[in-house]
């Protein structure tokens, strides 16, 4: 499938998405609503034309006024590979875990609740995953983030 059959295809399945046109990488990018991102991880997945069968990277980037959720999807059937932006309220972030679809997500999102305080609404075992007691809330990624030992200010 051509980046432009993929384009009318996603454009098919989310009205709502907003599809950005490749990169220099030759990736696509759909920009969705937090609220879609469920039904919509299902289709990659479940449709036999796209079959989105391996995530390999969800993170968060801190913008100061808001999150973005960033999936990197590849269709190991088809070849195709995408990117997935979702906005999320920076004071109250929350998304809907895609962990059930793909396994690697149960680990990555931890992570990023740990370090961003995404909550993933579902998800299985949500708790630390890398830093050690006593830093439950503190999100040392946000842009933000004060240590008062390290002093560290972004």
């Amino acid at each position: 499938m051509t980046n432009e059959e993929l384009k009318t295809t996603l454009g098919e399945l989310a009205a709502t998405a907003v599809i950005d046109e490749a990169d220099a990488n030759g990736w696509l990018t759909a920009n969705i609503d937090a609220s879609n991102w469920l039904s919509f991880a299902q289709s990659l997945r479940n449709v036999p034309e796209l079959q989105f069968n391996f995530l390999f990277c969800l993170t968060c980037v801190d913008w100061k006024t808001h999150l973005t959720m960033v999936y990197h999807l590849r269709s190991t059937m088809h070849k195709h590979e995408l990117v997935v932006k979702a906005k999320l309220d920076r004071t109250n972030p929350e998304i809907e875990t895609v962990a059930h679809i793909w396994r690697t997500a149960e680990f990555h999102e931890r992570e990023v609740y740990e370090l961003f305080g995404v909550q993933f609404l579902n998800h299985p075992d949500l708790r630390l995953l890398i830093l050690p007691d006593g830093w439950e809330g503190k999100k040392p990624l946000l842009k933000d983030f004060e240590d008062p030992i390290n002093m560290i200010r972004l």
